[in-house]
Order: C-alpha cells, then structure tokens, then sequence
C-alpha cells in the first residue's frame, strides 16, 4: 500500500477530520486504488496519528460508500462503478436546483460578480483543457450557491455526493464541456434577476447533461 511521503497536513483540525479529508482524497485522485486493502496501522503511521482516528475515518468513509469494512479480515477500497453516476447525479440535480431556488431571492451583487469571475475562470481553464482546474472552480462556482441558500442539510448532502462526483472524474466518468460554461452564465442571469424557477431548471439542467454525455462516450 504505498502512501505519499509529501502529503500536506491541514492545520486547525482534528486528527479525525484531518485523517478523514486526507484519505478521502487519496481515494477520489486514485492514490489509494479501486480494491486495496487498508491496514490502519500503516495509515496511522502515514498521517503521523494514532489508530483511533484512523478507525473513525474509515467508519465514516464505510458510512459514504468509499470503503468496505468487513470485520476481523480486512478494509478495501470501493470499486469505482462508472455507470453509478446514472443514480448519483439525479439527486444531485434536485439539490442543487433546490439550492438555486433558495438562493435567488438573498443573491447580492457582490455575489454575482463572484459567480462571474468564477465562471471566466472556469472558461479559461476548459479551453486551456485543465480540467482538474476547471473542476475545482465549477466545485466552488456550485458552492457559492449552495451556500447563499443558507440550507444546512442541502448543504451537509451535497458534500458528500460532490465527493463521489470528484472520483468519477478521476475515473473518467464526468466530462467538463464549453456547454457547461454558458449554462453558468444562464444560471447567473436568472439568479441575478430572482427568477427562482428558472435558475432551479438551468441548475437541474447543467447537472443532468453530464448524464447524457457519459451515455454517448459509451456508445
């Protein structure tokens, strides 16, 4: 089970939630790979923290799907299911809109010329093709507004799906497409004019064509 000597250790944070971010990210970029078994003893010497943490950690990732715990013989890492982003965009989908509903009405200006830059941002790193770039900012171009929804459990569940949708991009499952960059500005339009229904269908759209996209890379 080779682990990186390099890795960067939050600061501020428990040994819990430090171990836990950690080793979810080794598990979305692949570094911890698709069926290997995880020994709690060499993570815990790893991340510099005893075995408790690492315990937890690996509870808590059993809890979201990314590993498998069985009892007295061992922990593996979760195999990546690319046809699983039928079920895991749809609900997605549904949150975020609900999130761009709620969010319409309390949008302020200064949020908007966020959401603009973010998406200039975005733009520019899909025509350069970086898309490992242009995924973290479209993650922040949906978490302003997750955010200004102001919706604790819309945004506890986006969380931990957003987590599944980064390893599918990893796995090649998702794509990032100049599509995506006028539907954020469809959706920043409607949003800066509080129509609420619109912006939920534009968000719900620009999720669920991932869907179709990934359906036509498979044909």
């Amino acid at each position: 089970m080779p682990i990186p000597q390099n890795h960067q250790k939050p600061a501020r944070q428990t040994a819990k939630e430090s171990a836990f971010n950690q080793l979810q990210q080794w598990i979305i970029d692949g570094t911890l790979k698709p069926g290997e078994r995880l020994a709690d003893s060499e993570l815990a010497q790893a991340l510099g923290v005893s075995r408790t943490p690492i315990r937890e950690s690996l509870q808590l990732l059993e809890v979201q799907g990314f590993v498998k715990m069985y009892p007295g013989k061992a922990t593996q890492v979760t195999e990546v299911e690319k046809d699983s982003i039928n079920e895991l965009l749809p609900p997605l989908a549904a949150l975020q809109a609900l999130a761009a509903e709620l969010a319409a009405p309390r949008i302020s200006k200064e949020l908007i010329g966020e959401l603009k830059q973010l998406n200039d941002d975005f733009a520019d790193a899909v025509r350069k093709k970086d898309y490992f770039t242009a995924l973290k900012i479209d993650e922040d171009f949906h978490q302003l507004i997750v955010d200004a929804a102001a919706n604790s459990y819309i945004s506890s569940i986006t969380e931990s799906l957003q987590a599944h949708v980064r390893r599918l991009f990893f796995h090649n499952s998702i794509i990032l497409t100049e599509k995506s960059i006028e539907e954020h500005e469809e959706i920043i339009s409607m949003l800066k004019e509080d129509r609420a229904d619109q912006a939920s269908a534009a968000m719900r759209g620009n999720w669920l064509r991932a869907i179709h996209e990934f359906q036509s890379l498979k044909q």
